[in-house]
């Protein structure tokens, strides 16, 4: 089930503006473009900016997430209509025998790669994108480096804003962490709407995972030519991971 600060209509329709700058997209918008990909598929796609990024430059683009809320704002976009928009998971795509082996790059920006906190849904998600990609297809997420301790920076003082946004005015809204448990950190996301006073509660859990356990992962998934590099936008706190898809075997 989606976080609500994803489904929750009202926080959806606000969440582009309390993000701001979205420059983080840009590594993947060069990863299309240098790998020569015409089919991607967006894994968490949002409210839909990178998919509707790439579509803009002619590439055939399937953005899938559980949050129906905010696939709901991605479908409004200017350019939403050039996507194919899917209310659901990866598995939901990889049973559609149209999608088999049928996408040249699979991504998962930002960090979605990092809310599949339990070891079967990793491997189910990545299990499924393998069976989505053509063999010698590219997977690419980013993951933050356990050894930065992002966490820690995860205040209410460093971390809160005030957003006037068009939707409702002027938004608040900070993160603060309330449990780190192993690789495991929990945080709570409150939003409060200043015009009406409203404030909606989110809690989230994210998986920081170290550089084995994610190889051994992938290659458990069928990737091979496993790339870890520094994330262009923050090289010393996360990486930007790149694998192939290999043939299965009978495929």
């Amino acid at each position: 089930m989606p976080d609500p600060i994803f489904d929750h209509p009202r926080l959806a329709r606000v969440y582009d503006a309390l993000e701001g700058d979205r420059s983080d997209l840009d590594a993947y918008v060069d990863l299309v473009r240098d790998d020569g990909a015409r089919r991607v598929l967006d894994v968490g796609c949002g409210t839909g900016t990178f998919a509707c990024r790439v579509a803009a430059d002619g590439i055939a683009v399937v953005g899938v997430d559980p949050a129906a809320a905010s696939v709901a704002v991605a479908r409004g976009k200017p350019g939403g209509d050039a996507v194919t928009w899917i209310v659901g998971t990866v598995p939901d795509v990889a049973v559609d025998a149209s999608y088999r082996a049928w996408f040249d790059l699979a991504t998962m920006t930002a960090n979605v790669a990092q809310v599949f906190v339990e070891d079967v849904d990793w491997l189910t998600t990545l299990r499924a994108v393998h069976r989505c990609l053509r063999p010698g297809g590219l997977l690419a997420f980013e993951t933050r480096k356990p050894a930065d301790r992002a966490w820690e920076r995860w205040t209410k003082e460093r971390s809160h804003q005030v957003v006037d946004t068009a939707e409702d005015g002027a938004v608040e809204d900070w993160v603060e962490v309330t449990s780190v448990d192993g690789a495991l950190v929990t945080f709570e996301s409150p939003t409060v709407f200043r015009a009406d006073g409203e404030r909606i509660e989110s809690t989230s859990t994210l998986r920081f995972r170290d550089e084995d356990e994610l190889c051994a992962t992938l290659v458990a998934a069928g990737f091979v030519d496993l790339d870890l590099g520094d994330l262009p936008r923050a090289p010393e706190r996360g990486w930007l991971v790149r694998a192939r898809s290999a043939p299965r075997p009978g495929a």
